[in-house]
């Protein structure tokens, strides 16, 4: 029994250095050099604030919180109340024309400020513009709330009629 628990604690101890040998590698591991042999970082008191340039510009998509999931709807229906007419009725056909997933940029006052696409159907061109300019036409879609502004996401089902439906608020899809 005792040979047992000391090969275990010698088991944990191995692993326990192994982890520190490893951690310290990584604290003595030496500064990056730039081309003219100057070290790359540079000392905390001599870092200021980085310049705008210094930056990235990544656009974050808002996670997909219950506010965020509730905001969808509701900027669905703003949508559809606008275009009552161009709703597709019932469940969507089998094989939709367009399938188009839509970032709408808005403000803390549901302003419209950008609209891009994370996916456009190369086959149909036509539709990311013409969706575009049918949500900058409902402008402002209604105010976030708490939410601020964000980047509001929504996925639109393009029938070949020039109908539609959001993905938030669909009634499915036929089978046939």
């Amino acid at each position: 029994m005792t040979k047992h628990l000391l090969l275990r604690t010698g088991r944990t101890l191995g692993i326990f250095a192994i982890a520190l040998t490893l951690g310290a590698c990584s604290i003595l591991k030496p500064a990056e050099k730039t081309e003219d042999g100057k070290s790359a970082t540079t000392p905390t008191d001599e870092a200021g604030p980085p310049g705008k340039s210094d930056v990235p510009t990544v656009r974050l998509i808002t996670a997909q919180t219950p506010a965020v999931r509730t905001y969808r709807k509701t900027g669905a229906r703003h949508i559809y109340k606008a275009y009552a007419n161009r709703i597709y009725k019932g469940k969507i056909p089998p094989l939709v024309y367009a399938v188009v997933v839509v970032e709408t940029d808005i403000d803390a006052d549901g302003k419209v400020t950008n609209v891009s696409f994370s996916r456009v159907p190369s086959h149909a061109p036509e539709v990311p513009p013409m969706i575009a300019e049918l949500i900058k036409a409902t402008s402002p879609l209604p105010s976030p709330g708490k939410l601020g502004g964000h980047t509001y996401v929504d996925t639109w089902l393009w029938d070949k009629s020039g109908k539609f439906q959001l993905d938030s608020l669909t009634l499915g899809q036929r089978s046939r």
